[in-house]
């Protein structure tokens, strides 16, 4: 009978500490939620951020989208992304963030919404470096939110993939004057020299830069001919890779210089092939119309070769010294006091993206509205854009007129004038919602402005107004253009800079809102070349600008393409 009690009594305790069935099937279901309810809202405030961040974002998908060569931006974001959360699961999902993570974050979005308000640049020469660029906001953003929820751990770990932000906008400005054209110039010389050597030989440097880049032959290289873009992506490849790899300084040096210089060696062995298809192909039709997908699949097989020989070399030998002591891929436990701290950070992160999130919908739609995207839709056709240039400036009647297209948009309209001389006068209104100045594309193509300064021209009812101007000659032909950014309210020269500037402004050209946004506006005369006194030429140019610029009204020509 004692024995019988004591069975019973055992019994029972083991019934009591035991939880029960249907408290053990709930339990670890309800924590399961518990965690995908806080990832979740990480996510979302997520979202959030980069709504608040739409105008640097809008800016940078039209850098990428516009502009080839920076198109592999929209590659890097997307890679610093996936290597941080790499990182983070490397640490076991931390989630001990930091206050001061709310400082970075809240300085970025600040800077996408008051950006327009606001600029801090440094001048040096063509290169521009802006304190307030879009790729800054992201930087700070991408920063602020690994600190603030990650925690420090995670954020010291991450400094890689987030400096990756910084290469959102992968080329400089003054690479393009700097290195592009000077390296278009030594491809065409190396595709000049080989097709000397194959007994093909150009009677000419035009000749030969016809045979390299007339569309009539279906091939126009000249956009790529350089070999940037493939030496960026290699170089870009070949950075990211020595980061995987954990490899030494030394050796992470030699492989991005490496990636760029295999980028450039086999472009040059493209050009070759191109002239050695040139070759074979002048003289057939068939073979002319198909060069341009010759150009294709030549560059496109040689880059694939390039890509596979340079990750077979980097990976000969894997430096990789694992993963540090204690990562791991579970999620970390914590304490009550840790849970409420993080959901103390995550409650006031979101009002602060809820307050940013305001400008950045409104971003969202004034980039719908944009004048640019109604062109792209077919809201805007391109008789419309004409009739907007005025038909009579003065004597200076319109000839013509037409669109340049940058990128997959329509970016400037054009109208050349006729006054009854030799001279013709072109006037251009830009269209797409940033800054553009005409004597940067001018440079770039290059041509070097002799004298340039700002120049005080009487417009239409003898309102004065400066315009950034500039002389050019080549010895065939005298030109003089001007460049003014201009509002329905008046007008201000995109002034030239001095070698090294660095320059505060207080509500600075506002390029993207509708209705009141500034619009780059130029003009360009060109006449036949006159031997004489420079000075004498410009003057007469000048002269003759005057006369043109006194039958336009600049402040309504900018209000008919808001």
């Amino acid at each position: 009978m004692k024995i019988g009690v004591l069975q019973s009594a055992s019994a029972a305790a083991q019934d009591s500490s035991a939880p029960s069935a249907s408290e053990a099937n709930t339990r670890p279901d309800l924590q399961v939620r518990t965690d995908r309810a806080t990832w979740m809202w990480i996510a979302v405030l997520a979202v959030l951020g980069a709504i608040g961040l739409s105008s640097d974002l809008l800016n940078l998908w039209d850098v990428w989208t516009d502009d080839p060569l920076r198109s592999i931006g929209m590659l890097i974001v997307p890679a610093s992304v996936i290597l941080t959360l790499r990182v983070w699961r490397q640490t076991g999902w931390e989630l001990r963030g930091s206050w001061w993570g709310l400082l970075p974050a809240t300085v970025g979005l600040s800077m996408s919404a008051f950006r327009h308000m606001l600029a801090w640049s440094v001048f040096m020469g063509p290169m521009k470096f802006s304190f307030l660029a879009p790729k800054i906001a992201l930087y700070l953003l991408g920063s602020g939110f690994v600190l603030l929820f990650g925690g420090v751990r995670v954020w010291r770990r991450a400094w890689f993939p987030l400096a990756l932000l910084l290469c959102a906008q992968p080329v400089p400005n003054g690479a393009l004057v700097y290195g592009d054209l000077p390296l278009q110039n030594l491809s065409a010389h190396i595709a000049r020299s080989f097709a000397v050597l194959i007994g093909f030989p150009p009677s000419s440097k035009e000749e030969m830069l016809r045979l390299m880049f007339t569309p009539d032959f279906g091939m126009f290289i000249a956009p790529g001919c350089d070999g940037v873009r493939g030496a960026l992506t290699l170089g870009y490849l070949a950075l990211i890779t020595g980061y995987l790899k954990k490899v030494t300084f030394r050796r992470w040096i030699a492989y991005v210089c490496g990636g760029v210089m295999l980028g450039y060696l086999f472009n040059l062995i493209r050009l070759c092939a191109l002239v050695l298809y040139y070759r074979i192909a002048a003289g057939h039709p068939r073979l002319e119309h198909s060069a341009k997908w010759a150009d294709y699949m030549i560059g496109g097989t040689l880059f694939l070769i390039a890509a596979l020989l340079f990750l077979w070399v980097v990976s000969r030998k894997s430096e990789d010294r694992g993963e540090p002591a204690g990562a791991s891929a579970a999620t970390a436990d914590f304490s009550p006091r840790e849970k409420r701290a993080f959901y103390w950070r995550a409650a006031v992160f979101s009002v602060v993206t809820l307050l940013f999130a305001v400008p950045g919908v409104n971003a969202l739609r004034s980039y719908r509205k944009n004048f640019a995207a109604q062109v792209r839709d077919g809201d805007i056709t391109t008789t419309e854009l004409d009739a907007r240039l005025p038909k009579q400036v003065g004597a200076y009647a319109l000839n013509r007129a037409w669109q340049e297209i940058f990128g997959s948009h329509v970016a400037m309209e054009l109208g050349a004038y006729d006054g009854g001389s030799a001279h013709e006068v072109t006037l251009g209104v830009w269209l797409l919602s940033r800054e553009h100045n005409a004597h940067g594309s001018w440079i770039a193509r290059g041509e070097d402005p002799l004298m340039r300064g700002d120049t005080m021209f009487l417009t239409a009812g003898g309102r004065p107004t400066q315009f950034d101007t500039a002389f050019y000659t080549d010895g065939v032909t005298d030109s003089i253009g001007g460049n003014a950014f201009c509002t329905p309210g008046g007008c201000i020269p995109s002034q030239p800079r001095p070698k090294i500037d660095m320059r505060f402004l207080l509500n600075p050209p506002n390029f993207e809102s509708p209705g009141h946004r500034a619009i780059p506006i130029f003009f360009r005369i060109d006449r036949p070349h006159k031997a004489g006194d420079q000075a004498a030429i410009y003057e007469e140019l000048t002269v003759e600008a005057q006369r043109f610029v006194a039958g336009i009204d600049f402040g309504e020509l900018s209000r008919r393409f808001q």
